[in-house]
């Protein structure tokens, strides 16, 4: 129920996001049009490379809840991963890539904006401001209330996206006015130019979580410490001889362990201990929903090892 109320505050944030790149992306687009400015132009680019993102962010969560079937047993947790990843991609093509061109073009182009252009384009990137503002608090306050800001990517990505277009209003709005003042386009080139670097860098950087996401990453050092100190706790456990984690999903951990137990139990014995450890961990840490226990020999192997050695000469 908690990951599900998460689930409907990262959406909102999502949703708020998405309603103001759409309004946003019209008005910079009408002003940059108008204004012929370059920088505005980019600015339009981001916000609707951000609107597609947001539709992406909106199917992984709704996706990534689908229970799992015969196809996919571990269930659709990585979908998240998936459409994120694709957001990474527009973020880069369509916001960064596009800036930069625009910022390499208008260092050739000798056009002039009027000064109602001008006025114009920094009343909309003041308005940009205002909403992308809102829409990031928005983010901020949903992401210290789930406490998910870091590994939720959907939220993450929406943090990310707002906190870079706060950042591109203000370059924007930068490069526009040393235009207007100098009458030299060079300053708005290099701030639509900046604009599309900063894009390709945040691109880079949720892309590269998300591919860490969907190869398989182990939980945190901490927490897989954690579970080895747990399982080597108990009585009936004599070493834990292997441990491997992987995160499923927002809220599924796959945890395989080989473990030894002490000799002498018989297999009804080891039936219930084998349940009791699995409880054990689920019931400590409810995300590790997929707990598989390999009971071994391991002192028999290690014991029929040591007498297939040949002696040393």
């Amino acid at each position: 129920m908690a990951d599900q109320g998460n689930d409907a505050g990262t959406r909102s944030a999502v949703l708020v996001a998405l309603g103001a790149n759409l309004l946003i992306a019209v008005a910079k687009s009408a002003a940059g049009l108008f204004a012929g400015s370059p920088a505005l132009l980019s600015e339009a680019a981001h916000s609707v490379a951000d609107s597609l993102n947001e539709v992406f962010l909106l199917l992984s969560l709704r996706r990534s809840r689908r229970a799992p079937d015969s196809t996919h047993p571990f269930g659709y947790g990585k979908e998240r991963y998936f459409w994120s990843l694709l957001a990474a991609v527009g973020i880069f093509v369509l916001g960064g890539v596009f800036s930069f061109y625009q910022g390499v073009r208008a260092l050739s182009s000798h056009g002039h904006e009027s000064h109602a252009g001008y006025v114009a384009g920094l009343a909309v990137l003041f308005v940009s401001l205002l909403a992308e503002g809102g829409s990031l608090l928005k983010a901020v306050v949903q992401s210290r209330r789930s406490g998910q800001g870091a590994t939720d990517p959907a939220l993450r990505t929406v943090l990310a996206e707002d906190g870079t277009a706060v950042i591109g209003v203000l370059l924007a709005a930068a490069g526009l006015t040393v235009h207007m003042i100098t009458g030299n386009g060079a300053g708005e080139a290099a701030a639509s130019m900046a604009i599309g670097v900063l894009l390709m860098f945040v691109a880079f950087t949720l892309g590269r979580g998300a591919h860490e996401q969907l190869i398989g990453v182990a939980v945190d050092p901490g927490l897989r410490d954690e579970i080895e100190e747990l399982l080597a706790g108990q009585p009936e456990v004599d070493t834990v001889e292997e441990l491997l984690t992987m995160q499923l999903g927002m809220d599924s951990t796959l945890v395989a362990a080989r473990i030894d137990l002490v000799p002498g139990m018989d297999s009804e014995r080891v039936e219930e201990v084998s349940l009791r450890i699995r409880q054990s961990i689920h019931g400590k840490w409810p995300s590790a929903d997929r707990v598989f226990l390999d009971i071994t020999d391991a002192r028999g192997e290690r014991e029929g090892r040591g007498a297939s050695t040949p002696p040393s000469s």
